[in-house]
């Protein structure tokens, strides 16, 4: 039997050599088993859970103690470094995940959508700061708590998106069938998040245009930008953080 996989196993090492494929490469590939990222996720959530908190303590003192207060909206806009950067890792998230869904989908692969998995509480979490700090800056702005503008409401789907994805992979004993049920909806639902960012360009909304633009220059003084940009590294390394940790659950879980 040994000898009979020979031929199989140089085949495979041929094309890996004759594809430019490097020894430091084809390691990395082995980090696709969920045994051996096992470690390598515990290195990374130690690393991304330190950076997570200089970050965010930088960013709250910048935006709570070093940015100036605003002209028009007083000090009630430094809901901003807390709304924003929520706002823009629910949609960060949500792709994410849907990526790794159809990474697992498409390859069959344990850890992408145990990725998936591990991704979508904590976007669900940022959805939820999104929208709760969009209402506490909404009511002494626009005089009310909440309206079904279309960002606040193209947001609010995507919570349930996040929700129906956690609730349909739970309700399936059979985890594969959990992962394709799962994938296809990440994947459907990932047409939402263009729709969250055009929606103020698509529509006439309450919700102001984006303050950040890739292709323009930013509409805030220096020091509000570098609060809500440090903020944002904290959340991003926070998601990290807490996704290497929840995938070492789900791996543990499939052990056993």
């Amino acid at each position: 039997m040994i000898w009979r996989n020979v031929p199989a196993a140089a085949g495979l090492f041929a094309v890996l050599y004759t594809s430019g494929m490097t020894a430091q490469s084809i390691r990395w590939f082995w980090f696709a088993s969920p045994h051996t990222f096992f470690p390598l996720a515990g290195r990374i959530a130690g690393v991304a859970a330190t950076l997570a908190a200089v970050f965010a303590a930088a960013g709250l003192y910048v935006g709570f103690f070093v940015a100036p207060t605003d002209a028009q909206q007083g000090e009630v806009y430094r809901i901003i470094f807390i709304h924003v950067p929520a706002a823009w890792m629910s949609m960060f998230i949500y792709v994410v995940m849907a990526f790794w869904s159809a990474i697992g989908l498409a390859l069959q692969t344990r850890l992408s959508a145990m990725m998936a998995r591990a991704l979508a509480p904590t976007g669900a979490l940022f959805t939820f700061i999104a929208l709760w700090t969009g209402s506490l800056w909404g009511k002494p702005t626009w005089g009310t708590w909440w309206v079904w503008d279309a960002r606040l409401t193209s947001e609010l789907i995507l919570l349930f998106l996040y929700f129906g994805f956690m609730a349909l992979t739970a309700s399936i004993d059979d985890r594969r069938r959990a992962d394709r049920a799962g994938a296809l909806l990440a994947i459907v639902g990932v047409v939402n998040v263009p729709i969250i960012y055009y929606s103020v360009k698509w529509w006439n909304t309450l919700h102001q245009g984006a303050s950040v633009s890739f292709t323009q220059a930013p509409s805030m003084a220096a020091t509000m930008l570098t609060g809500m940009l440090l903020m944002a590294l904290a959340f991003w390394m926070y998601s990290i953080a807490v996704a290497m940790v929840r995938v070492r659950c789900e791996i543990l879980e499939a052990e056993r």
